[in-house]
């Protein structure tokens, strides 16, 4: 069967990760969503997305398809509905598609010839930016059961303190020592090749992915998790990095989001509680104004290829664009476009010329091409956006 994962209506609600990847290539948990479908259905997915995505994400269709809502989270009862399904049927929550079953081309499938098959249990959802780290504790319960059913850990090494050692897994060639792991509170993932360095001190949920690295004294709060190749100390709190960033030194992070090639300076600390302790609001992009969370703890989201420079503050319910570089003295403002360059003192536009130099240069020390296809995504989404920025450039 040839399955294929489509961004839906939470689309829009899910920038600024959602400009440069497919909802089903978000990480929420150890795995992203689309890694968890391919492991549960055995098979690989392509893509519906935006236009601009789909040379990156391409979707491949066949005579039959099945095509998978991707804001929804597998679990075994969904999958089996799933892969049980027949032409012209669909499984639905609540008068929305999950999964349907189709032999027609995309422009001919009418949904008044299908039979709907009523999904009536308990699913993991990813609607809004802060479901991501909302949902992180249940997302890595789920992925810890499905990655480490059947198989043995590596020993944990004499010299690490442990609490409850059976709710801890460590891949092949990671690295540990002097450190301490409390998994009472929830399953301790460590992937392959990672490391965490002595006198860090961690409690679960908490997800290491592959060759990703803790630094020296770090303290780390579930539900955490740290995604391939980034780097991370200091103090974080329920956060989810995607891959490829780095948060490297002392600073607090927490209830916050980074999305993939973003860099936070030494010292930076978001704040993910309001003085007065209210509901956060953060800045919607459908609507174009600030919307309630109903959370009253929600810290920093931050787009693809964004930084900020040394000692920077985040107020709380920060959204941060697509190529941002933040520095300067005081609060920066809540919301940042994508390709701005500044802080508190005043922004300018980061002209893509400039931020694409930096993005070569970054991509680079990780031994990866920043590529014609990454620099027209990029371009794409300056373009698109354009209107938000303010008019001085630099």
């Amino acid at each position: 069967m040839n399955y294929i994962l489509f961004d839906g209506s939470v689309r829009n609600a899910l920038l600024p990760f959602t400009f440069t990847r497919p909802v089903g290539d978000i990480r929420v948990g150890i795995l992203t969503i689309r890694e968890k479908w391919e492991k549960y259905l055995g098979n690989t997915t392509t893509t519906i997305t935006e236009d601009y995505l789909s040379d990156k994400y391409p979707m491949v269709e066949m005579d039959e398809n099945i095509l998978i809502n991707a804001a929804y989270l597998p679990n075994e009862i969904l999958v089996e509905l799933i892969t049980n399904l027949h032409d012209r049927q669909a499984v639905v929550k609540e008068d929305e598609i999950i999964a349907f079953y189709t032999t027609d081309a995309q422009e001919e499938i009418d949904f008044d010839d299908y039979e709907f098959i009523e999904y009536t249990d308990d699913c993991l959802k990813i609607e809004h930016t802060w479901d991501i780290f909302q949902k992180n504790d249940a997302a890595i319960r789920e992925d810890f059961e499905l990655l480490t059913q059947d198989r043995k850990s590596q020993p944990i090494p004499s010299t690490v303190q442990v609490l409850n050692p059976e709710n801890i897994f460590i891949e092949e060639g990671a690295v540990l020592n002097f450190v301490t792991l409390n998994a009472s509170t929830g399953p301790i993932y460590i992937g392959k090749n990672a490391e965490i360095m002595e006198g860090s001190v961690i409690r679960g949920p908490f997800a290491l992915c592959e060759e990703a690295q803790v630094k020296l004294g770090t303290k780390i709060y579930g539900a955490t998790t740290v995604g391939p190749h980034c780097r991370v100390g200091g103090e974080i709190n329920n956060s989810v990095l995607f891959a490829y960033s780095n948060k490297g030194h002392d600073g607090f992070l927490g209830n916050a989001v980074l999305g993939e090639w973003c860099n936070i300076g030494a010292d930076s600390n978001n704040s993910n509680l309001k003085n007065n302790y209210e509901p956060v609001k953060l800045w919607n992009y459908e609507t174009a104004r600030f919307e309630n969370t109903g959370l009253q703890f929600c810290g920093l989201m931050m787009g693809d290829h964004s930084k900020c420079g040394i000692n920077t503050m985040f107020n709380t319910g920060t959204v941060v664009g697509v190529c941002a570089n933040i520095f300067g003295a005081g609060f920066p403002r809540n919301y940042i476009a994508n390709f701005t360059w500044g802080g508190a003192q005043g922004v300018q536009v980061y002209l893509p010329k400039k931020a694409f130099e930096t993005a070569k240069i970054v991509m680079q020390r990780r031994h990866i091409e920043f590529s014609s296809m990454e620099e027209a995504i990029l371009q794409h989404v300056f373009d698109e956006t354009a209107e938000w920025q303010k008019t001085d450039t630099i």
